[in-house]
């Protein structure tokens, strides 16, 4: 039962250091994404496109009822 107890222990603290360790890689900025706005205008919003023409069929579907 004691080594239950241990094992409980060594995992809540790896959890901490773990957790520590996350927030500050957040705070010093390791996930922040340099890297896609500068490169986002050069790709096509496509669901942009796709939703304009449903809309425009269903728009035209109204109509003609």
């Amino acid at each position: 039962m004691s080594v239950i107890y241990i094992l409980i222990c060594i995992s809540v603290f790896v959890a901490a250091v773990f957790l520590i360790l996350f927030i500050s890689s957040v705070k010093n900025g390791q996930f922040d994404d340099d890297y896609t706005p500068s490169v986002r205008i050069l790709f096509e919003n496509k669901t942009k496109k796709n939703q304009d023409k449903k809309q425009s069929t269903k728009y035209k579907q109204s109509k003609s009822n």
